[in-house]
């Protein structure tokens, strides 16, 4: 057994078990205001949707001191009839341990899969400990499909405030699914299903030490899957509502991780994707509808403000990563006012495959390098925010998608420059 999981209480309560058919793992850091709602969906969901198979949920903690874990051992479920389920034939097994390695999200799902892989589980999933909007309904959504269909990676797809993942809508989704040709929406949603099979290929994967055990594991698993020839597919899950995130606030440890996760898993699959000549959708499971989003505050005033000191500040640094006219056509955006203020698709593609390329050849330091990106894509949220201000639901996922097409449409650029 990995020394990460070898505290004898947790081996004992690992030996106790023996083997299981699921397990759900919940990564924690000082939730214990939201982790005992997380809690309490997981065990109905087990009890509603998987009565007569074996179910472990494991809390990996990043040494909480809000009390979180003792939430977690401390919470269960009080009206079963409120969940209308059958009756268990056992009883669900829970398990709330520190993690160990670097601090991160990465380092937490590291635990999860090693327990997963001694209990030899046949199907997991990994939930967020802040959302507000689980329902039982998600475990049966992320983890059927694994069960009855063999899928062995079930990516979440929600409705999010259009403001809501920036990150994913900006650079992540559109990058990803250029590269590797799968519209997988929600590449680093944070809720995901998939196979034990699955869990064991990740443990063989040395990248624990890496900005994968931080932020970058979402895009990490997302990308592995898909490159590696796992069988995909993307479930409906409604609503993603969680602790709030404002685009325009300091993202930037999260962009650099994710970014740099993203950028790296480049390098490493580069075969792979320069193979890959257009995108098709993956299997969707779940009903879709329409539903209530919570507000996402916005300072666009600010943002801007950002982006200008950014020209000011990092102008000699972009000018050994983009091309001239880039270079320049963002320092004119810089000075102009707010009401004209538009970074388009065209230069935002341009940007970000040139930044690919320059953390590619090592043109600079790359935490200079993907730190310097910060203020553009601050730039970038700033104008999809200006365009979109009067749009609905549907008019923004056509603009996203409208991003996507120019992302497959110059991909060619970095594939004819990747080995020159």
């Amino acid at each position: 057994m990995n020394s990460i999981i070898l505290r004898t209480e947790i081996q004992e309560r690992i030996g106790e078990i023996g083997e299981a058919d699921i397990l759900v793992g919940i990564p924690s850091f000082n939730n214990a205001g939201t982790i005992g709602h997380v809690v309490k969906a997981v065990q109905a969901g087990f009890a509603k949707y998987f009565p007569d198979k074996k179910c472990v949920l494991i809390n990996s903690d990043g040494g909480s001191t809000d009390g979180t874990m003792g939430v977690v051992q401390d919470t269960a479920i009080d009206d079963s009839s409120s969940i209308l389920f059958y009756h268990r034939k056992g009883p669900i097994f829970k398990i709330s341990t520190p993690y160990h390695g670097i601090p991160g999200k990465g380092s937490a799902f590291r635990t999860i899969f090693q327990i997963a892989e001694v209990l030899n589980v046949k199907a997991c999933a990994v939930v967020d400990s802040d959302l507000r909007s689980i329902t039982p309904e998600w475990l049966e959504l992320l983890i059927k499909p694994v069960i009855q269909d063999e899928f062995d990676y079930v990516a979440p797809l929600y409705h999010r405030h259009k403001y809501d993942g920036t990150i994913t809508n900006s650079i992540v989704y559109p990058l990803t699914r250029a590269l590797y040709g799968k519209r997988v929406r929600q590449p680093i949603g944070g809720d995901f299903g998939f196979s034990g099979r699955l869990a064991r290929f990740y443990l063989t994967k040395d990248v624990w030490g890496t900005d994968v055990a931080k932020y970058g594991i979402d895009i990490w698993m997302t990308t592995v899957a898909i490159a590696s020839g796992f069988k995909v597919c993307q479930a409906f899950l409604g609503a993603k509502i969680h602790d709030p995130k404002d685009p325009g606030a300091d993202l930037s440890a999260m962009l650099y991780q994710v970014v740099s996760s993203a950028f790296g898993l480049m390098d490493f699959y580069s075969e792979t994707w320069k193979s890959v000549t257009n995108s098709e959708p993956v299997p969707t499971f779940g009903f879709q509808y329409a539903v209530g989003l919570e507000p996402v505050a916005v300072n666009v005033e600010r943002m801007i403000e950002r982006f200008s000191l950014g020209v000011r500040e990092l102008m000699d640094i972009w000018k050994e990563i983009l091309p001239g006219e880039v270079a320049g056509f963002l320092r004119k955006v810089s000075e102009q006012p707010i009401e004209s203020f538009r970074i388009p698709d065209e230069v935002w593609v341009e940007i970000i495959y040139n930044f690919a390329l320059a953390f590619h050849r090592q043109t600079i330091n790359k935490e200079h390098l993907l730190k310097s990106l910060t203020p553009l894509y601050i730039g970038r949220t700033a104008s999809f925010v200006r365009e979109t201000w009067e749009s609905g639901a549907s008019e923004v996922e056509e603009k996203i998608e409208g991003l996507c097409l120019m992302f497959e449409e110059k991909k060619s650029f970095i594939a004819e420059k990747w080995d020159t």
